[in-house]
């Protein structure tokens, strides 16, 4: 049995790892989705990350087996708001696995060394990071936090011994 949920958020393939951007209006997912779009970057890798839009405003995610998959409505596929400027259409990535969740906010109200949180989505946790998603820094902050959340996962994955 599948099972499916509909997020108020904005979803972009990072590198190919599935990145949702939570928060109320006004916090700055579509600036940071666009920003993410438009500069691709290293964050802490050695790997150049580039972002393609999945899906703006609102997500699909879809629990297979052990992976969250995301996706757009059907209505939105492929467009995006950009504020003051209009709705456009730009290329996008069908669907991607979700590796991170991003909940933004400003950033008086940002631990400057969290606890490492999670997210829940259909009985699956997720990593959590809390950006400011207005900050210049903010395409970085996510990308570095892509590249040290698969440095854990590999040292994890490492056989012992």
């Amino acid at each position: 049995m599948e099972l499916q949920t509909r997020i108020h958020g904005t979803c972009l393939s990072v590198g190919g790892s599935g990145v949702l951007l939570i928060g109320p209006p006004g916090s700055g997912k579509s600036d940071l989705a666009l920003r993410l779009i438009d500069a691709p970057g290293y964050g802490i890798s050695s790997v150049l990350m580039r972002a393609e839009m999945v899906s703006d405003d609102q997500v699909i995610i879809t629990r297979q087996g052990e992976i969250l998959r995301a996706t757009a409505p059907a209505s939105i596929q492929g467009k995006m708001e950009i504020r003051g400027l209009n709705v456009v259409s730009l290329p996008n990535a069908v669907s991607a696995p979700l590796s991170l969740v991003v909940k933004l906010h400003p950033h008086v109200k940002i631990e400057r060394l969290p606890e490492a949180a999670t997210f829940e989505i259909l009985g699956m946790k997720l990593p959590l990071i809390e950006l400011d998603g207005l900050s210049a820094s903010a395409p970085a902050r996510l990308r570095a936090a892509l590249g040290w959340i698969k440095r854990t996962l590999e040292t994890v994955a490492q056989p012992t011994g």
